[in-house]
């Protein structure tokens, strides 16, 4: 399989884009490994009334290489709310061997597209990896085009995933599966967040359909007073949250086929 340092280099050049997976799917199976894949992440800040252009240009660069036969598959998402115009791209890899893997004929023949048409549009962009943590996650793949993914910076690693694998446990008692995939982040600045969620939707209409969040589902099946000390062991590991909403760009992107 091509991987997204290969793949993007040769999308960008000197920038590195922002690479979308399932749910934010690229032929790596979920849940084949116990650890879960590594997804490779590039959010793209695109620069004030460029939005057609650097659009244009991925659409060029896409044709390029799908006509040149590249196998490397994507997703992008483009982020509906914050500061600035940002797409999201990622990709996921089994494990870090697959970066040495610097092959990517499809791509070379198309890079002179991705300088000519895309840098030019971009202002920033910013390049992250995590892993997937299939035990207590949704199943891939992921249907839906919509996303809420939640983000957190923590000062307890540990006590965070146990409390999130605890709470989520429940809902998935009460539902009959998890509703998010949950990420664990690796490396990154002082701004990058410690772990996400990303929460899956048909469509916007399905976020105004009213239902109980985890905290009252958790209520329900452990009591209130489990609840209160749950709820402020989470509060006590948290040190920042927020949550962005994306909606998958299918122009701009290279889905597998499902199996």
């Amino acid at each position: 399989m091509k991987t997204i340092s290969v793949q993007m280099r040769n999308l960008l050049i000197a920038v590195m884009f922002f690479a979308a997976s399932t749910p934010f799917s690229n032929g790596v199976e979920a849940q084949e490994t116990e650890r879960g894949f590594i997804l490779s992440m590039t959010e793209v800040t695109i620069k004030p009334g460029h939005d057609n252009k650097f659009r244009e240009g991925v659409k060029a660069w896409k044709a390029c290489y799908l006509e040149n036969e590249g196998d490397w598959t994507w997703n992008t998402w483009q982020r509906m709310n914050g500061e600035g115009n940002v797409y999201a791209l990622t990709s996921a890899m089994g494990n870090w061997a697959e970066m040495d893997d610097t092959t990517d004929e499809a791509g070379m023949k198309c890079s002179d597209l991705s300088r000519d048409l895309i840098n030019p549009h971009i202002e920033s962009a910013e390049t992250n990896f995590a892993r997937f943590i299939p035990e207590f996650s949704k199943t891939y793949p992921n249907p839906d085009p919509v996303l809420w993914v939640t983000y957190w910076q923590v000062n307890n690693w540990t006590k965070f995933r146990e409390i999130a694998k605890e709470v989520t446990g429940e809902t998935a008692k009460a539902e009959g599966a998890p509703r998010g995939f949950w990420y664990s982040v690796m490396g990154g600045s002082t701004a990058t967040p410690d772990f996400f969620v990303a929460t899956p939707f048909a469509n916007f209409a399905a976020m105004d359909v009213e239902r109980d969040n985890v905290w009252t589902i958790y209520e329900n099946a452990r009591g209130k007073e489990k609840r209160d000390e749950m709820q402020a062991a989470f509060r006590e590991v948290t040190d920042e949250a927020w949550s962005y909403i994306y909606r998958l760009a299918t122009d701009l992107s290279h889905i597998p086929p499902a199996e």
